[in-house]
């Protein structure tokens, strides 16, 4: 996998898969959701693989799609198209790149995920689909573009968080710490930076003892109650959502605004917390009022 944006190494019954992007805060492009899906495959073949640990290379976790490369360039893109908007072709994608993210949840082996720096929007959406996270307690995570521009496609964040906990992240978008994260329970455990790898070996040592078939067994049991639940048919509609959000008046409009003043500027233009003026809506073809 050299030419691949994912690396993957594997010895002492765990298998290490690292996100390989560290020069975009290893933001998710066209290749990198099949390429985690293979590693991810590859060593829940490995009959000497017990446990998966998940990681970023570099600054940070996984900043998300790579919105400042799409964002930023004039006319159709990867995510968005010209109009008139094809619903169809757009749930197609999405859903191709959440059954590669998912791909960690399906695997019968655990899979642990390792977040420093952040994981944000899309990362997020990865590193909710493992069984088990620690982060860093300076670490951030959340789903921005919840204000703006997204849905997260695989919407673990209701299934881990319940209801009322799983809206504040999706109504506000907020990213919080580790601390807050593990306070809320979104993941399992938050420590100190310097401290990471060790807790995540601490972990991968205490479950790669277990045999292969107990974890299967013990994981498949766990998963299936979520998935009774409608897991599938919550990830239909988030898939979906997404694509409307891109294509919405509001989501036109961040667009023009990352290809005009740059992503940077729309971001924190779109997070400010004022209104989306009502010119740029109704330019973009919005027929519906909005607040002064």
């Amino acid at each position: 996998m050299s030419n691949s944006p994912v690396d993957y190494q594997a010895a002492d019954r765990v298998a290490t898969i690292t996100l390989n992007r560290p020069e975009r805060l290893n933001a998710i492009n066209a290749e990198l959701p099949g390429a985690l899906r293979q590693a991810v495959e590859r060593a829940d073949q490995d009959p000497d693989v017990h446990v998966i640990v998940l990681q970023g290379a570099g600054k940070g976790f996984c900043g998300g799609y790579d919105l400042q490369e799409y964002a930023e360039t004039p006319g159709e893109m990867h995510g968005n198209q010209d109009m008139p908007w094809d619903p169809t072709l757009d749930y197609a994608m999405m859903s191709r790149n959440t059954e590669d993210f998912m791909s960690l949840w399906r695997a019968n082996k655990p899979t642990i995920c390792k977040i420093h720096g952040a994981a944000a929007a899309g990362g997020s959406d990865i590193a909710l689909c493992c069984d088990l996270i620690i982060m860093a307690e300076d670490a951030r995570i959340g789903y921005p573009p919840a204000r703006v521009w997204g849905i997260p496609t695989t919407m673990m964040w209701v299934y881990r968080l319940g209801i009322e906990k799983a809206k504040r992240m999706l109504f506000t978008g907020d990213l919080v710490s580790g601390v807050e994260a593990a306070e809320m329970g979104l993941v399992h455990q938050a420590v100190p930076a310097e401290e990471l790898d060790a807790a995540v070996q601490t972990l991968c040592d205490r479950i790669k003892g277990v045999p292969c078939n107990q974890l299967m067994m013990s994981k498949m049991v766990v998963n299936q109650a979520y998935e009774s639940m409608g897991l599938a048919n919550t990830q239909r509609f988030a898939n979906l959502f997404d694509g409307v959000a891109r294509h919405s008046p509001e989501g036109l409009w961040f667009r023009q605004r990352a290809v005009d003043v740059g992503f940077k500027q729309a971001v924190a233009e779109r997070d400010s917390g004022d209104p989306i003026a009502e010119g740029h809506s109704k330019r973009l073809g919005s027929a519906r009022p909005r607040d002064p």
